[in-house]
């Protein structure tokens, strides 16, 4: 049975009732007490019939408006669910990240200290390896000054010893000593065929 034959078969069980009601004290009661019982009694029954419309639209007319609301309040709800999920999920991965954070920063730390022990380290190896070159440098320039010095002391001994060479032969040099020596000479290229 659907609602609207619900109501009617409730409508007409209300009126039949009243109807009989009124027959049977109308049928009591003489003169105007029954007059007065009659009216009463249709006002009761004017009453059920407004009351009676009245709950049939409140019935027609609000469902789909509960409905509706009921959809929104539910739409509403179901966004506020994934609103919320979506919120604990973020906060989920802000405190994941926070307690990587600590593991990261650590990491990092010790990164950078092994990073800065090996240039160092390296730095060290290249100071070692430019001394290490320095040094040769300046072996190979004090070898190549020592050279240099020798060279000049030879050419200093060689030229004191011409000199003094010289000074000797022009001391014992004579006009006689010189003439033999050119004779001699001559004689030589006299001898050599052309």
């Amino acid at each position: 049975m659907t609602r609207s034959a619900w109501w009617k078969f409730l409508a007409i069980a209300v009126a039949t009732s009243l109807f009989t009601a009124i027959s049977a004290h109308a049928a009591e009661d003489n003169g105007s007490a029954a007059t007065e019982r009659a009216n009463e009694i249709f006002k009761w029954i004017n009453f059920a019939i407004v009351a009676g419309l009245i709950a049939w639209v409140f019935l027609k007319l609000t469902p789909p408006f509960f409905r509706k609301n009921a959809e929104t309040i539910g739409s509403a709800i179901s966004k506020a669910t994934a609103a919320k999920a979506e919120a604990e999920r973020q906060l989920r991965e802000a405190e994941e990240k926070l307690a990587r954070l600590e593991q990261e920063v650590t990491q990092l730390r010790a990164t950078a200290q092994k990073e800065m022990t090996a240039e160092a380290e390296r730095l060290k190896a290249i100071t070692q390896s430019d001394v290490q070159k320095v040094g040769l440098a300046a072996n190979a320039e004090m070898e190549a000054a020592e050279r240099a010095a020798r060279l000049e002391l030879k050419t200093i001994a060689a030229n004191l010893a011409v000199d003094g060479a010289e000074s000797l032969l022009a001391k014992e040099m004579t006009p006689q000593v010189q003439e033999s020596l050119v004779a001699a000479f001559v004689k030589n290229l006299e001898g050599r065929p052309n």
